[in-house]
């Protein structure tokens, strides 16, 4: 019989899964209900298998997995959580979990999942983990995901392609699971060609030397960028993507996972640039040196400052007297001097809301994402006037837009509360009462733990 440790705050799941595993003797199991006292029962006591629960307050999963890991720890651990945590179940593969369960309705169901992967855990620590083992486990956990997700080995082939991916490119996973040679790109590009998963190590300019635009590094190796790409019926659209390298329990890389969503309703017809405001200034054109001379430097900043002064005023105008229209006359001088100022026209589109005028808030606010599509300022004020126009036309076009749009503010901050209740909201506006519970909970959950992460707002800077 397994001994394991099942840690979880819920008492109710806790009591049903240790009255099971008493009717069944297949698992002898002892609870507890935080993080904190499972790891002081394993300072004098050890299990064949420890089950956590990602959602947790003061620790959560994540957090007692490496705290696990750190101290030489290697008894099998199972990631037990809620739909819609593959970025958990990413980090917890990263750190050395074994396998991921998502609760359910069915507690018989479950608890034979739970032994069946307890069982196969604990060969696996006895046996050493092979690399098709942990393929099977990087399945699972892209099948986990409820977005378009898939992973490619690292010979590049696919080795997992789950269901959403599946109405995305109307290809079957039988089709494309064991595919190579960048045969997955077909479905998004109308032929082969490296896509971003295939980028995790390439510099900023190889990738964009393959058409991947606006591109965005963020932590542990994850990128985010977006492209153009072409439907099998001949027509184009525009493809938000991110891509982490995946590593195994000793560090060694074994595979990239990928995320792709089609956000055209979102960006439509704006032009992407491969070119960020960041990069250093180009060399004048008859300028044989390769950096601007300092005379041509100091009159571009000069020039700038002007710009932001504008910007200042557009501020104090809207912030401290209300006033609207006059804030976009002084953001709009501001984008005279230079129409790459992404604050600027993030503002712009806040004014411009007020007033009632959602078209021009919506191509501000498009504008603003162009310039900085990791942001999350300005996806934040794109997804809530995307959902505003929703909520006033009854269009489920815009709401679903709008959940893109804060689906990738979650991605940038995962406890952004804010985010996690507009896609609540969103949800509901839409007739999806359980998926807006589950958005609803995140939300209280992130505010109950005091584990909030605010947007931060370039206007604040001069308030």
């Amino acid at each position: 019989m397994l001994s394991v440790l099942l840690i979880d705050d819920e008492p109710a799941l806790l009591e049903t899964i240790k009255i099971m595993s008493e009717r069944s003797r297949d698992m002898a199991v002892e609870t507890v209900q935080s993080a904190k006292e499972g790891l002081k029962i394993l300072k004098g006591k050890s299990f064949d298998a420890i089950i956590v629960d990602y959602d947790m307050p003061e620790i959560n999963g994540i957090e007692f997995l490496k705290i696990l890991r750190s101290k030489g720890d290697t008894t099998p651990v199972i990631l037990f959580t809620a739909v819609g945590r593959e970025n958990a179940a990413i980090e917890a593969l990263n750190n050395g979990a074994n396998f991921f369960l998502k609760k359910g309705e069915d507690p018989r169901m479950q608890f034979r999942e739970l032994v069946t992967m307890a069982k196969r855990a604990v060969e696996q620590n006895f046996l050493g983990r092979s690399l098709g083992t942990t393929q099977r486990i990087i399945s699972d956990m892209i099948n986990f995901s409820s977005d378009p997700s898939f992973a490619i080995d690292r010979d590049g082939k696919v080795v997992a392609w789950n269901d959403s991916m599946e109405q995305l490119t109307d290809v079957p996973a039988s089709v494309m699971v064991g595919k190579g040679d960048f045969a997955y790109a077909e479905p998004f590009f109308g032929a082969r060609k490296k896509m971003l998963v295939d980028l995790v190590f390439a510099t900023d300019e190889e990738i964009r030397r393959s058409k991947y635009m606006l591109v965005s590094r963020v932590t542990k190796g994850m990128i985010i960028a977006v492209t153009r790409g072409q439907k099998k019926d001949g027509s184009s659209w525009t493809l938000w993507a991110k891509a982490k390298p995946i590593y195994d329990s000793h560090g060694d890389f074994i595979a990239v996972v990928s995320t792709v969503r089609d956000v055209t309703a979102t960006f439509g017809d704006v032009p992407l640039r491969e070119v960020s405001i960041d990069e250093p200034l180009p060399a004048a054109p008859n300028d044989k040196a390769t950096a601007v001379s300092a005379p041509i430097k100091g009159l571009i900043k000069k020039v700038l400052g002007r710009a932001l002064i504008h910007y200042k005023e557009g501020v104090n105008l809207y912030i401290r007297e209300s006033d609207f229209t006059g804030a976009i006359a002084a953001f709009d001088k501001a984008l005279a001097i230079d129409d790459k100022l992404s604050y600027a026209w993030n503002d712009r589109g806040i004014c411009y809301r007020e007033l009632g005028d959602h078209t021009n808030a919506l191509k501000s606010h498009l504008r603003a994402v162009e310039l900085a599509p990791d942001n999350t300022e300005y996806l934040f004020y794109l997804g809530e006037t995307l959902e505003l126009i929703g909520v006033l036309y009854n269009s489920n076009k815009y709401l679903d837009s709008a959940i893109q749009t804060f689906k990738m503010v979650a991605d940038l901050l995962p406890n952004n509360a804010a985010a996690w209740n507009h896609l609540g909201i969103c949800h509901k506006d839409m007739g999806k009462e359980e998926e807006s519970k589950f958005y609803f909970d995140r939300a209280r959950d992130i505010k109950l733990w005091k584990k909030d992460t605010p947007i931060t707002r370039r206007r604040d800077e001069f308030l």
